[in-house]
């Protein structure tokens, strides 16, 4: 049997999920030259979609009529799932279903940061009915994105990344894989983990710096010229200093993170002391109402911590 590894070169790309990833890789395809088509369950988001120039579909079983790739940008795993069963039991006009469209081989590529355990049964799933799913979250803002800075991490089966290569160097031209079904997920939830934890130290001296009179621009100088200078500081370093916290990345959306960090750490018996107080943070964060603000917004809720001694 001979496999054919011939790359596809797909007419249109669906895309789940028009938040801020979804929207700067839907301009990535767009600038390679593919036809791209939005569905979001926020009108809000579809409007935002169509303003930059994007075609949106007003249901999933449309969408699934244009394209036998599916890019998701959605919030977590089980979003991921229900998109996917969603597509894979589209109906059609009659209200009879689509049984060509299950018949014919699908890929999803989940750029999420989803639950590893979730994603391995879901590939091994799609992949008895012929389809595949490809774990491909990417490290980076969503301006990193857009400008093609983000590294991917890819989850899955090697062979099934060569068939849609060309839409993958696309998306973003640095990729490291890292394994099978889940690990890609394992692996961004690890490197979220000391990222996040970047900024939130970032943040805390900083606060603690001014403090001290050391004004926040100053602070920020020394830590960039310093061996404590990070990536999370040249990053949102000056996001802090301005206190511009206009959403490239959203603390909502990491606390999501941690919280499955915690979870998945707990399952193995390992504690995780900084990302508890992480968490805790962020946790306040979103009910000081800072939730849909970008994560360098962080240093908000430090300086609003007292002390309780």
């Amino acid at each position: 049997m001979t496999i054919d590894l011939t790359p596809t070169e797909p007419q249109c790309i669906g895309i789940v999920g028009l938040g801020l990833v979804g929207r700067a890789l839907a301009g990535r395809l767009r600038s390679a030259g593919y036809e791209c088509v939005g569905f979001d369950l926020q009108h809000d988001a579809m409007d935002s979609f169509v303003a930059l120039g994007f075609r949106t579909e007003a249901s999933l079983p449309h969408l699934a009529a244009l394209s036998n790739i599916f890019l998701l940008t959605v919030f977590e795993t089980a979003g991921a799932m229900q998109v996917i069963d969603e597509i894979l039991h589209s109906q059609n006009s009659d209200g009879s279903e689509n049984t060509a469209l299950r018949q014919t081989s699908l890929t999803f590529i989940d750029c999420s940061t989803g639950d590893p355990a979730l994603l391995e049964k879901l590939a091994t799933k799609l992949h008895g009915e012929g389809h595949c799913l490809i774990e491909a979250p990417l490290s980076g803002s969503s301006s990193q994105i857009a400008a093609g800075q983000a590294t991917m991490l890819l989850g899955g089966d090697l062979l099934d990344f060569l068939k849609i290569s060309p839409v993958l160097e696309v998306l973003s031209t640095q990729q490291i894989h890292v394994g099978g079904a889940g690990m890609a997920a394992r692996a961004k939830l690890a490197t979220n983990l000391v990222l996040g934890l970047n900024r939130a130290a970032l943040a805390e001296g900083m606060v603690f710096a001014q403090s001290m009179g050391i004004e926040p621009d100053a602070f920020l100088k020394l830590v960039l010229a310093t061996p404590a200078r990070s990536d999370a500081a040249v990053v949102k370093g000056a996001l802090m200093v301005s206190q511009q916290f206009e959403p490239q990345s959203r603390i909502r959306q990491h606390l999501k993170d941690v919280q499955l960090m915690l979870d998945i750490a707990q399952s193995k018996d390992q504690e995780l002391p900084l990302s508890n107080v992480h968490a805790q943070l962020l946790r306040h964060a979103v009910q000081a109402g800072d939730g849909e603000l970008d994560n360098a917004a962080i240093v908000r809720q430090i300086r609003r911590e007292k002390s309780r001694h």
